[in-house]
């Protein structure tokens, strides 16, 4: 392999902001300021993440704090100014918190932010402690890969394990991460194969697959001698042209 990012640990951000579940609410404000990030995951006392506090949930306080209203005539219940109006991490944070592996693969990672519609995981190990955190952002560095190096790894890790036989190379051609595929190959059913594969390439944005099957052989009528073929027991015959005479 080229070494380039495929898992979480390789793109994550390892030096990170985190809360103690006892933060208080202007302490959190402060620390989000500084940090410039508008979410911090918590930690308990063995440093295990058991939530997240973001910026939303410091508005949500400061708005059942002065009374404010969540939509039209809609106040916030009774429930959720409660706790809006607690002033720790602990209180204030959504707990269970959303978090990933530092070995999941980035398309994990990318399909969790999407389904909880959060823009940074934070990465904890197996017994949950914190190691780093994700964003969107760190996701997107792999469409920054050279686009040379895409393609060495596909020439290098995938050409050779399906096309092995290949009576000439398959020709590798990357721009801006499109991928383009041209040749001949020995069996056309693995084409879809080769453009999937190369589809799963980290910095790949998409792929034009032109490869083709081996050229067509002129099919020969079976009932006919080969050119030069004599059948058995038959001598050739020299015919002599008209008017010509014996000695």
């Amino acid at each position: 392999m080229t070494g380039t990012p495929h898992v979480v640990s390789d793109v994550m951000t390892h030096t990170v902001l985190a809360l103690r579940d006892g933060a208080a609410f202007k302490e959190i404000v402060k620390a989000l300021q500084q940090w410039q990030v508008s979410a911090a995951p918590v930690l308990d006392d063995g440093g295990r993440v058991v939530g997240v506090v973001s910026e939303a949930d410091l508005l949500h306080r400061e708005e059942a704090r002065t009374g404010g209203e969540v939509g039209y005539g809609q106040v916030r219940p009774g429930s959720a100014v409660a706790e809006a109006a607690s002033v720790t991490a602990a209180a204030l944070m959504t707990t269970p918190a959303v978090t990933v592996r530092p070995e999941a693969p980035l398309p994990e990672a990318a399909r969790t932010m999407a389904r909880h519609g959060v823009k940074r995981l934070p990465v904890v190990d197996a017994d949950g402690l914190l190691q780093g955190v994700v964003s969107r952002a760190d996701l997107l560095k792999v469409f920054l890969r050279d686009d040379e190096d895409i393609a060495e790894e596909i020439r290098r890790e995938i050409l050779p394990h399906l096309f092995p036989d290949s009576a000439e190379p398959v020709r590798v051609r990357v721009r801006d991460g499109v991928v383009t595929l041209t040749g001949r190959v020995p069996d056309t059913a693995l084409v879809p194969v080769a453009a999937g594969w190369v589809r799963g390439v980290d910095g790949v944005v998409a792929v034009d697959c032109a490869l083709a099957g081996p050229p067509r052989r002129p099919v020969l009528d079976p009932d006919l001698p080969d050119a030069g073929h004599v059948p058995p027991g038959r001598g050739r015959t020299s015919l002599a042209p008209e008017g010509g005479g014996g000695p």
